[in-house]
């Protein structure tokens, strides 16, 4: 088959979040089970596109409302990610440093995701499918079906994978007129309460529905920031499909980032240097169990909880474990952790900021990750984590509930608690620190987690069969 993804980020050439790892692994993997996948984003200012070839494969223009647009589509030349990979250019629009959070970001990837449409309708051939990702992407089912300049692409089945439904892209109806000529008829399509919603219209428009866990699809059902009710009357065809991780690049026995590697034969020699590295670099006791926190400072990880269940933690237990915290996000947030750090001195640190090498590095050395997440559509750092025999300790929430089982039930190996509360987090932090003195069950539950496969294989075929399923319909 050959798949067109598009997405607003890809993993290594632009990445926020968890969105880039998915598609620029999942294409790889696709690939590999004999597929043709490619990857469309828009041409963001980043370090890969200035460190890379690329060749120019299309130019067009386009209307979006009184504004003509001309694009460019370029190619990069080596297949350097085992894929195609696209990027739409549009000057002065899609050309920025950032992925998010400019003023105009509603003109920009509506005008991305034309381009993406308009190239779409000049191909020689058809791909036997389009995958889109969030809201980002969520007009173009529509504009393929309801658009009259591309109608003739409306037989080509489309896929829509929610990572997140928090967000979902909405538009006054005085921005109707961005979209191309289309049939007014069907406005009913691009509304939800008074307003164009793009993933809502996706989720109406595509001919199947994914998210990205089992579990956070059934709580989209009662839980999607006002699509609950859309979420029950699409059921059907709307399905959970677990991400994975890249098994090559996340490797304690070939991690280059790492300081000494391992695997599960030696993992308990390996980590202890790896700890011992981490706990040189951040003044933390080598002796005590390491908690490390990894990831964006806000809400949904429920970062606002941090300081205070760190805080309590430290305090409750005089001091008997490390906590060393890597992210970025909130101000406030950010502001309360590194105060912390005077406070406990030789017990906690903070560094404030994105770095991939050093979040290897927390992976290979702790011995818990804590994820207290409020929203986590699947995780993957409690997948990392695994992978390295670090303990994840986790909100039943999402993809941690499908991926991570309470080491108190038959065949458990992490650390579960229910409420997104301080209390249910230092609870579960005197829990781990009860498992870290039982060297044996440490032991024993590190050498099974290291065998998990939660790799891409899997998923990938799971996709595959579901985008056979919408060549049936």
């Amino acid at each position: 088959m050959e798949i067109l993804h598009v997405s607003a980020e890809c993993y290594p050439y632009a990445k926020v979040g968890g969105l880039a790892d998915v598609v620029g692994t999942l294409p790889k993997y696709q690939q590999e089970l004999g597929n043709i996948a490619k990857v469309v984003v828009p041409m963001h200012r980043t370090k890969f596109l200035y460190e890379n070839e690329w060749t120019v494969e299309h130019k067009g223009s386009i209307n979006m409302g009184d504004r003509y647009l001309d694009y460019t589509i370029i190619k990069e030349k080596t297949n350097k990610l085992d894929f195609d990979l696209y990027c739409v250019d549009i000057y002065g629009l899609l050309d920025r440093e950032n992925v998010y959070s400019y003023d105009d970001d509603t003109e920009r990837f509506t005008a991305f995701q034309i381009s993406v449409v308009d190239w779409l309708s000049h191909w020689e051939h058809r791909p036997d499918v389009v995958h889109i990702h969030d809201h980002h992407t969520g007009l173009i089912p529509f504009m393929m079906r309801h658009c009259f300049a591309y109608k003739h692409l409306s037989e080509i089945p489309t896929v829509l994978t929610i990572h997140n439904a928090q967000y979902q892209g909405w538009m006054s109806w005085d921005n109707s007129n961005y979209i191309p000529d289309w049939d007014t008829w069907q406005w009913g399509l691009l509304d939800w309460d008074n307003m164009i919603n793009p993933l809502a219209c996706a989720v109406k428009c595509a001919d199947r529905v994914t998210t990205v866990s089992p579990s956070y699809m059934e709580e989209l059902t009662t839980d999607a920031n006002g699509l609950e009710e859309l979420f029950v009357s699409e059921k059907l065809k709307c399905s959970g499909i677990l991400n994975g991780i890249d098994t090559k690049v996340w490797d304690p026995a070939s991690d280059t980032y790492i300081l000494d590697n391992f695997s599960a034969e030696d993992a308990a020699a390996g980590k202890l240097l790896n700890k011992k590295k981490l706990c040189k670099d951040f003044n933390l006791d080598v002796k005590k169990p390491l908690f490390v926190f990894i990831g964006r400072l806000v809400a949904d990880k429920a970062a606002d909880l941090l300081p205070r269940a760190i805080y309590d933690s430290l305090n409750q237990l005089g001091n008997k474990m490390n906590f060393l915290v890597l992210g970025s996000g909130n101000t406030n947030i950010e502001n309360q952790l590194e105060g912390l750090i005077g406070n406990f001195t030789g017990f906690y640190n903070a560094k404030i900021g994105y770095n991939e090498k050093l979040s290897h590095q927390m992976y290979a050395g702790a011995d818990f990750i804590l994820m207290p997440s409020r929203v986590e559509p699947c995780g993957l750092n409690q997948m990392y984590a695994l992978r390295y025999g670090t303990i994840p300790i986790v909100r039943s929430t999402g993809g941690l509930k499908d991926t991570v089982v309470d080491f108190g039930e038959e065949k458990g190996f992490g650390i579960r608690f229910n409420n997104a509360a301080v209390w249910d987090i230092t609870y579960s932090i005197h829990r781990a620190v009860e498992l870290y003195d039982d060297k044996e069950k440490m032991t024993e539950i590190r050498n099974q987690i290291m065998k998990i496969d939660n790799s891409w294989e899997k998923s990938a075929e799971k996709y595959i069969a579901l985008y056979k399923a919408t060549q049936l319909i």
